[in-house]
C-alpha cells in the first residue's frame, strides 16, 4: 500500500456567523484507508464533508487531495479530482429508474457536443451506450443489476442507499465519502452494507471516509477512526484504541467503551 497521504486535512476551519463548526481540525488518510468520522450529534462531522466536497466555504486551513488543492474550489472541481459523495438524506431522482438515476452522474464526462446531442449523431448514440453498459456496471458492484429499469422511489430503503452508493461510483471517485451509510437500516440492511463498503475498497482500491452512529458497524469494519467533539478532533486512532480511549467514552460512546 503506498505511504503518500492522500487526502490532507490542515488546521481545518468552518465558521458560520459566531458559531465556529470545526476548529482547526487535521487529519491524514492514506491511500486505500477504510476510515471513520464519528462523534455526537453537533459535532462536525458532515459540516467536515462538505467542506471537503465544495458544498460550504472553508474559514481557514487548507485541502488537498493527492496533488490536488481543494480548499474553498466548487463541488464540480472537486469531483473531477476524484472525490464523490452520498449524503445522509437520500437524494435520487425518484420518479426516474434506476439507470437513469446513474446516468446523469456521469453527465461531466460527455464529450459529445449539444449539436450531437440534437441530432443523435453516431457518436452520441455510441457514449450513451459507453454511459449505460458503465451504469450496468455499477449497480452490478453494489447488487442491483435486476433491478436497473425499476423506478427508485420504488425501492426498499436499504436498496436505495445502494443507488445512492452506485450513483458516486459512476464519478469513478479515488475518495468515496459516505454520510450516515447506514442510518434507517435494519439489522440484515447494515450487515450487507458492511460487506458492500469492504468490498468495493477492495475490489476499485479506493479511499473510503465515512460518517456513521451505528458503532457496531464503525468498530468491524473501520482500520482508523477520527471523533470530533464540539468541532474539535480529540482522538484519532484504530478502533480499539478508540474504545479504550477516556476522553472519547465520555464525550461519545459512554459507558465502558465496549
Amino acid at each position: 500500500m503506498p505511504t503518500t497521504a492522500e487526502l490532507m486535512v490542515s488546521n481545518l476551519s468552518v465558521q458560520f456567523g459566531g458559531l465556529k463548526a470545526v476548529n482547526e481540525v487535521s487529519f491524514s488518510l492514506q491511500p486505500q484507508t477504510l476510515a471513520g468520522l464519528i462523534g455526537p450529534n453537533g459535532a462536525g462531522k458532515t459540516t467536515i464533508f462538505n467542506a471537503l466536497t465544495g458544498l460550504c466555504p472553508v474559514s481557514g486551513g487548507e485541502i488537498s487531495f493527492g496533488d490536488q488543492r481543494l480548499t474553498n474550489q466548487p463541488p464540480h472541481t472537486i469531483a473531477r479530482c476524484g472525490v464523490a459523495r452520498t449524503f445522509q438524506n437520500i437524494r435520487l431522482f425518484k420518479n426516474l429508474t434506476v439507470l437513469d438515476n446513474l446516468r446523469i452522474a456521469y453527465h461531466k464526462n460527455r464529450q459529445y457536443s449539444l449539436l450531437c446531442s440534437l441530432f443523435r449523431s453516431p457518436r452520441y448514440w455510441r457514449e450513451e451506450e459507453q454511459i449505460t453498459a458503465r451504469a450496468k456496471e455499477a449497480l452490478e458492484l453494489v447488487g442491483l443489476a435486476t433491478k436497473a429499469e425499476h423506478l427508485a422511489g420504488s425501492l426498499p430503503y436499504g436498496e436505495q442507499r445502494r443507488v445512492e452508493i452506485a450513483r458516486a461510483l459512476m464519478l469513478s471517485p479515488k475518495l468515496l465519502l459516505l454520510d450516515e451509510p447506514a442510518a434507517g437500516m435494519n439489522p440484515q440492511e447494515t450487515l450487507t452494507l458492511l460487506e458492500l463498503i469492504r468490498r468495493l475498497r477492495n475490489e476499485l482500491k479506493i479511499t473510503i471516509l465515512l460518517i456513521e452512529h451505528d458503532m457496531k458497524l464503525v468498530m468491524n469494519l473501520c482500520e482508523r477512526l477520527f471523533v470530533l467533539d464540539y468541532g474539535h478532533l480529540i482522538a484519532t486512532g484504530d478502533p480499539k484504541a478508540i474504545q479504550s480511549n477516556r476522553r472519547v467514552v465520555e464525550a461519545y460512546l459512554g459507558g465502558t467503551g465496549a
